[in-house]
């Protein structure tokens, strides 16, 4: 039943994203304009077509434009293509990008969204992984100097997450690239790129620093403030109480009394973390111009390109779906005290 929920929401969602991303079938009346003004200068411009009268003229250009609306599927009703558009994107059959092209014309839409991931990744995955250890290790050590001078300088500065990544970005650019000239602007890697392997892999290690930099500060400390509040709940528990008065440990009444409890919090925020970083982000990799599916996102954007939206929100939607499934079976492996199936309706 989860799972069918689960897959009724996936639908719904992505029917909608196609409606919004065409605008109900407006997009379709941008596209069809376009495809008359590049037919009418095409043949308005070729010299063999000069010569023919303004209506022979007329009616080539309604030919090319009906076969041309017929090749992109133009000449069906928005309501038929959308269902269409879905059976395509629930297949991840998303067919061409006319608009993000290559030099050789239209390109898969598959293809691209390869092309960029890793750059995604490459990026993402090493600032959410740093924030996401880095803020479970300091709210855990905080939660244990409670009242302390770094407790309050944490607390202090947690307003400073309202900022985004990409605002301390600019920030970082001024000061590092701008005034220091000590990192680059932007972009993934030098140019000309190194020729060899450790050289390509130290230029891109360098031009991470500051997205990397303005990521971690966005969300470090709140992150912090979050887990080590959590934490603290938790550590005046009842058993935890009982555990003290046993003589445990204090490691070991971490480990066993306070973290284990806290597993499922910790495993849904490592699993939506996870999922995040292979959307990226639109702003932050538009200001760093890092080559990157948030940066292709906001192109596709700019230029009504469905299928490139679609097969961001395709990709994103499949992940979060199969996360979610999976996090409640997780969920009763790590805590006991959750049940699923037959046992949770019983318990009910």
């Amino acid at each position: 039943m989860r799972g069918l929920a689960l897959a009724v929401s996936l639908l719904i969602g992505l029917y909608l994203t196609i409606y919004i991303a065409n605008m109900g079938g407006y997009v379709d009346r941008i596209r069809k304009a376009e495809i008359r003004e590049q037919v009418g200068v095409q043949v308005l411009g070729d010299p063999t077509f000069k010569q023919l009268p303004a209506s022979e003229q007329r009616r080539i250009i309604d030919e090319r434009v009906a076969l041309e609306e017929k090749r992109l599927g133009l000449d069906k009703p928005f309501i038929l293509r959308s269902f269409g558009y879905l059976a395509r994107a629930m297949t991840l059959n998303l067919g061409r990008s006319e608009h993000l092209t290559s030099d050789s014309g239209s390109r898969q839409v598959r293809l691209i969204l390869l092309e960029r991931l890793p750059a995604t990744l490459t990026l993402f995955a090493t600032a959410n992984l740093l924030l996401f250890f880095l803020s479970l290790y300091m709210g855990l050590y905080l939660s244990r100097k409670y009242g302390s001078l770094l407790d309050k300088i944490t607390i202090a500065l947690a307003p400073m997450s309202a900022a985004p990544g990409w605002f301390y970005g600019i920030i970082l650019i001024l000061i590092f690239a701008s005034l220091l000239r000590l990192l680059p602007f932007g972009g993934m890697v030098d140019a000309p790129p190194p020729k060899t392997t450790l050289g390509y892999a130290l230029s891109v290690a360098k031009h991470m620093v500051l997205p990397v930099l303005a990521m971690t500060l966005s969300g470090l400390f709140i992150s912090v403030y979050g887990r080590r509040t959590f934490f603290l709940i938790f550590s005046s528990e009842d058993h935890v109480e009982l555990g003290r008065a046993k003589g445990i440990p204090p490691r070991a009444l971490e480990r066993r009394y306070i973290l284990r409890p806290t597993l499922p919090v910790i495993i849904t925020n490592f699993a939506l973390m996870l999922i995040a970083m292979w959307t990226g982000a639109i702003i932050l990799e538009t200001v760093f111009n890092w080559p990157g599916l948030g940066r292709l996102y906001y192109e596709a954007v700019q230029v009504f390109d469905t299928p490139v939206i679609l097969g961001e929100t395709v990709i994103y939607a499949y992940l979060l779906a199969l996360t979610l499934f999976l996090l409640d079976i997780i969920y009763a492996i790590v805590d006991p005290r959750v049940k699923v199936g037959a046992g949770a309706g019983a318990a009910a």
